[in-house]
């Protein structure tokens, strides 16, 4: 059954993609992040095949970038900044990686074909891109305005923490995911206790006598 109506009436390249991607994945978890999942989501949009793998040059490993990129600008859309901006820090976060894991839920054995295909070695660093996009795109949701060392070992944490939460929730029976859920909020928690600490640190860091200093003012008495 086609779906041309979700599409303008000249489309281009990146409007197909980002139409297709969600269909893809809905295909891929049978077919797998190949081209019968893409022939058949372009069928379902009206779209020729022929156009449609243009819109994804480099296969599998783009039509993952592009559903990845479908769940963030959902997960975007259900929670702008001013509405996380009522919540805590903590409940922030958690609730960005739970809405991920609502919206993956409908296709889970797809993100396992997903990770299987980022897995592969040449790919790495991709699924590290994919990985760090995510993270740095639920910090800035959560108002993160970090600039320093701190916006980076924040992301890198976050997505340690997604991508092992990702890891149970692939085999997680346990009903509404209550397992992940729990796991989640752990690791969460361990975060959180994290960036206190290092708060505190920061805070009672007593101002040490510069040795560098002491002895420009030795050499340069009156600075």
């Amino acid at each position: 059954m086609a779906m041309a109506s979700i599409l303008p009436a000249d489309p281009t390249l990146d409007e197909i993609r980002a139409a297709l991607a969600p269909l893809i994945a809905g295909n891929a978890a049978f077919d797998g992040f190949g081209d019968a999942a893409l022939v058949g989501a372009a069928a379902r949009a009206g779209v020729d095949p022929d156009v449609a793998r243009l819109a994804f040059p480099g296969g599998g490993r783009d039509m993952v970038d592009a559903w990845f990129a479908d769940i963030d600008a959902r997960m975007a859309a259900k929670w702008p900044a001013e509405k996380l901006a009522t919540l805590k820090i903590r409940e922030r976060i958690t609730t960005l990686v739970e809405t991920r894991i609502d919206l993956l839920s409908p296709d889970r054995e797809s993100l396992r074909r997903a990770l299987a295909l980022l897995a592969l070695p040449g790919n790495a660093p991709h699924a590290a891109k994919l990985g760090w996009r995510a993270a740095d795109l639920m910090w800035r949701l959560a108002g993160d305005t970090a600039t320093d060392y701190n916006h980076y070992s924040k992301r890198a944490i976050l997505g340690a923490v997604y991508a092992s939460t990702m890891a149970v929730f692939l085999n997680d029976d346990s009903d509404g995911f209550a397992d992940t859920r729990a796991f989640l909020a752990r690791r969460i928690d361990a975060v959180m206790r994290f960036e206190g600490w290092k708060h505190r640190r920061a805070a009672n860091r007593i101002a040490r006598p510069s040795l560098a200093r002491f002895v420009g003012r030795l050499r340069y008495p009156g600075r």
